[in-house]
């Protein structure tokens, strides 16, 4: 059931009556409706108690809808709040006027009722899915991540979770900065929705945890292919996050804060850890969690890119040379 709480900034008595009922008695859905009389009382109301999503009138007394959509994109606090102007202003200057104030719809009076419930609908969905997103990635954040998992555990669906980490990342964001590795978790993002693209398919799911972790679900059969396309693409590519001197070198030589000195550190390899819930009773999320967690401590240990699969069904876990994807991997 669609759920959200919308604030009402409109002058008119009857038209402000008429949007709440047709908002509180919409089919499928529960909104918390709350109105404001004028620009200045919205404004106010806003700042109390911040809804998720306002339906603004353009021309009233005092403050029109125009400063007050001005005004809320302004502000980090408001400014992710999605703004629907509803207007009887219908010219293309007046659109333009509109979203040039940042405003992320635009309704005209007289409106269709189906069409108004389509868009709120649809500008809630939008900034939930913003909200859970990865800022740097726009990649599905943990929230997401969670509840996909979730639901695969609870439809008893099998599947295959991979578990994605960078190694020594923050060396290489110690030595070329945060900009520098911001574009290349940019880069690993694009690298990792490319190879599901090429070696997955229908229903496959990426997300960002965050930093240098990312996820892929997908089913069992799937798994290693898309695991071997990862590691592959990414160890054919990196090389090109370097500087020229750094790449033909085959290292970076960064100042260690821990151990005092310098270190020198090879270019950036890729840990692939997979859980999968064939053989193995898996309930909950967080079981998903600390297998990988152990499956990261013998993937650590491995020098270069490798994937570390969980095959055993009693809990044990399977050896890190042995199953490392690089025959020639030693710990």
């Amino acid at each position: 059931m669609e759920s959200g709480r919308i604030l009402i900034v409109e002058d008119e008595p009857h038209l402000r009556i008429i949007l709440e009922k047709q908002l509180r008695d919409a089919p499928d859905s529960n909104y918390e409706v709350r109105s404001a009389e004028d620009g200045v009382k919205g404004l106010e109301e806003i700042r109390r108690d911040p809804p998720e999503l306002i339906l603004l009138d353009v021309m009233m007394p005092g403050m029109d809808g125009y400063e007050v959509c001005r005004q809320l994109k302004a502000s980090p606090l408001t400014s992710r709040i999605p703004v629907i102007f509803l207007t009887a202003k219908t010219t293309l200057d007046d659109r333009l006027e509109g979203l040039n104030a940042y405003a992320d719809d635009y309704i005209t009076k007289p409106w269709d009722r189906q069409e108004l419930l389509f868009r709120v609908r649809n500008q809630l969905r939008t900034r939930r899915a913003q909200l859970s997103s990865n800022a740097l990635t726009g990649l599905p954040g943990n929230v997401i991540i969670e509840n996909e998992l979730a639901r695969r555990i609870d439809m008893g669906e099998k599947f295959a979770f991979l578990h994605l980490d960078l190694d020594n990342f923050k060396a290489y964001n110690d030595y070329y900065g945060y900009a520098r590795g911001d574009d290349l978790i940019r880069f690993m993002a694009s690298l990792l929705v490319e190879s599901v693209r090429l070696r997955g398919g229908e229903g496959d799911f990426v997300g960002h945890i965050g930093g240098d972790d990312f996820v892929v679900i997908t089913t069992p059969e799937r798994a290693t292919g898309v695991a071997s396309e990862v590691k592959d693409a990414f160890d054919t590519r990196v090389s090109s996050q370097y500087d020229p001197a750094d790449r033909e070198r085959g290292s970076i030589t960064v100042l260690s804060s821990r151990q005092g000195g310098v270190k020198e550190f090879s270019l950036l390899s890729i840990t692939i850890l997979v859980v999968s819930n064939v053989g193995r009773d898996i309930r909950h999320s967080a079981q998903v969690s600390d297998i990988a967690k152990d499956l990261k401590k013998l993937g650590k240990a491995i020098a270069g890119s490798c994937i570390v699969p969980d095959r055993r069904t009693d809990g044990s876990l399977v050896s890190p040379v042995r199953e490392a994807s690089d025959p020639e991997a030693r710990p």
